[in-house]
C-alpha cells in the first residue's frame, strides 16, 4: 500500500482558511492552473502585430516598436506577431523551449464590454442558459473528475468558476489590486526580493503604483479600475507571492485559480512609447511571477498546464488620454511543460477596419469555452458527454497543444 505524504502549509502572507494538512497530489497527474487577469489588459500591445501597418497607425503614440528598431523594439516571435520587450527574460524563454502558445483572437460572446458581465459569463461557463451563479466551469470539472484532484482559489473570495457543490477552499494572497500598501510592509518586501532576479521587478513595480495612484487621484478611471479588479493581487504583488503559490501548487493541489488585476488601462498606458510605462511595468511583474510560478514548480512543471486570459481585449486604437477602452477579443495565453508550444495557434484575421468587431476591436474567432474544453479533454481524457458537463452547448477545440 503506498503510504500517503502530508504537508503543512504555512507562509507569512498566505492564510488558509480550512485545516491545513492535506494529502500530497499523486505525482504524475495533471495540473492546471488557471491566471485571470482581471481588468482587461491590452492584447494587441503584449503580442504585437508589427506586421500590420494599420496597427501603427491606429496607436500613433502607445505602439510597441516594430522588431529591429532599436533598444524599445518588440522581440519577433515570426512574420507577423512580436512579444512585448518586457517579456524579454522571463516569458521569451518558455517560448523559446517550446513551453509557450498565444492563442489571438479569443475570448467570450459576450458584447456587453462590462468588466463585471463578461467575467461573470467566462468564469460560469454556462452559455446562453440563464446564468446559476452557484455553478461555475471548474467546479463542474471537479464534479466530472470525482475527487481525482485537489482544487485551490489563491484568491482574497472563493471565485466564481469554482463556486458549485465540490468543496473548494480559497487562499488571500497579499496586496490587493487596488489598495495602497503600508510603507513599512513595502521596505520589507523590497528588502526580502533585494537580492533576487525579481527585486528590480517589484522595485519598479512599487514606483508605477505610486506614479499610477498620483496621476489617477480622485479620477473616475482609477475607481473604474479597482472596481474591475474585484480584489485581486497587483501585479508586483503577484511576484512576491509567485514562489510560495507554486510550493503549494507543487505539493499539495492540482487545480489552481490566480488573480491579477490592475489591467484597466484608459488613461496612460504607455511612456514615450508603448515599450514604457504602466502597461510595461505590469507586463514585467507578471512576467516575473510568472517565471517564478515555473521555477518553484520544479519538476512538476513537466506536467502543468497554466492559461492566462481576460475579461476581454481593448480597443484596438489607442483614445485620447494616451490609453485604450473596453473591447472584445483578447489572446490566450497555454503555457506549460507539457505544451507544444513556441507557436501562434487559432484562426486568424488580417487585420483592417473591416476585420475589427464593429471597426473598433479584435473580433473573437476562438471560443473561450471551446479552446478550455479542448484542453480539458486532453488533459483528464474526458470523453463528449463529460465535457458537455462541463461547458454546456459548447464544441470542444483540440488545438493540439497537448
Amino acid at each position: 500500500m503506498q503510504r500517503r505524504q502530508f504537508v503543512q502549509v504555512a507562509a507569512a502572507s498566505l492564510a488558509l482558511p480550512m485545516p491545513s494538512v492535506w494529502a500530497a497530489p499523486v505525482r504524475g497527474q495533471p495540473k492546471f492552473i488557471l491566471v485571470f487577469l482581471r481588468g482587461a489588459y491590452d492584447a494587441a500591445n503584449v503580442l504585437v502585430p508589427y506586421g500590420s501597418d494599420f496597427y501603427y497607425a491606429s496607436r500613433p503614440n502607445i505602439a510597441v516598436p516594430r522588431p529591429g528598431s532599436g533598444a524599445d523594439a518588440a522581440i519577433a516571435l515570426g512574420t507577423d506577431w512580436a512579444l512585448h520587450p518586457a517579456l524579454r527574460s522571463n516569458v521569451l524563454p518558455l517560448w523559446q523551449a517550446g513551453q509557450l502558445a498565444f492563442v489571438p483572437f479569443a475570448g467570450t460572446r459576450d458584447l456587453s464590454r462590462s468588466h463585471f458581465e463578461t467575467q461573470d459569463h467566462i468564469e460560469l461557463g454556462q452559455g446562453p442558459s440563464p446564468r446559476d451563479f452557484g455553478d461555475g466551469f471548474l467546479n463542474r470539472l471537479l464534479a466530472q473528475l470525482h475527487g481525482r484532484s485537489r482544487p485551490m482559489a489563491f484568491s482574497a473570495q472563493l471565485p466564481l468558476s469554482l463556486r458549485g457543490p465540490q468543496r473548494v477552499p480559497n487562499v488571500a494572497v497579499a496586496q490587493p489590486g487596488g489598495g495602497a500598501i503600508a510603507p513599512a510592509q513595502q521596505a520589507l518586501l523590497e528588502k526580502m526580493w533585494s537580492n533576487t532576479a525579481q527585486a528590480s521587478s517589484v522595485r519598479e513595480g512599487f514606483s508605477v503604483q505610486a506614479t499610477v495612484r498620483r496621476d489617477m487621484l480622485g479620477s473616475a478611471w482609477r475607481e473604474e479600475m479597482r472596481a474591475a479588479s474585484r480584489g485581486a493581487i497587483a501585479p508586483w504583488g503577484f511576484v512576491a507571492e509567485a514562489t510560495r503559490i507554486g510550493t503549494l501548487m507543487r505539493d499539495s493541489f492540482d487545480i489552481g485559480f490566480i488573480d491579477v488585476g490592475g489591467w484597466d488601462t484608459h488613461v496612460n498606458e504607455a511612456g514615450a512609447n508603448g515599450a514604457h510605462g504602466q502597461l510595461a511595468m505590469k507586463l514585467r511583474s507578471l512576467g516575473d511571477g510568472l517565471a517564478a510560478l515555473r521555477q518553484a514548480l520544479g519538476p512538476a512543471w513537466g506536467e502543468t498546464t497554466v492559461v492566462v486570459l481576460s475579461e476581454f481585449g481593448r480597443t484596438f486604437r489607442e483614445n485620447g488620454n494616451r490609453g485604450t477602452d473596453h473591447g472584445h477579443g483578447s489572446v490566450y495565453w497555454v503555457m506549460g511543460g507539457n505544451v507544444r508550444g513556441g507557436r501562434i495557434v487559432g484562426e486568424q484575421v488580417a487585420l483592417s477596419p473591416t476585420t475589427l468587431d464593429q471597426n473598433r476591436d479584435y473580433p473573437v474567432l476562438t471560443n473561450d469555452r471551446d479552446l478550455l474544453g479542448g484542453l480539458f479533454g486532453r488533459l483528464w481524457g474526458l470523453n463528449a458527454q463529460q465535457l458537455q458537463a462541463v461547458f454546456p452547448g459548447s464544441r470542444p477545440l483540440d488545438l493540439q497543444l497537448l
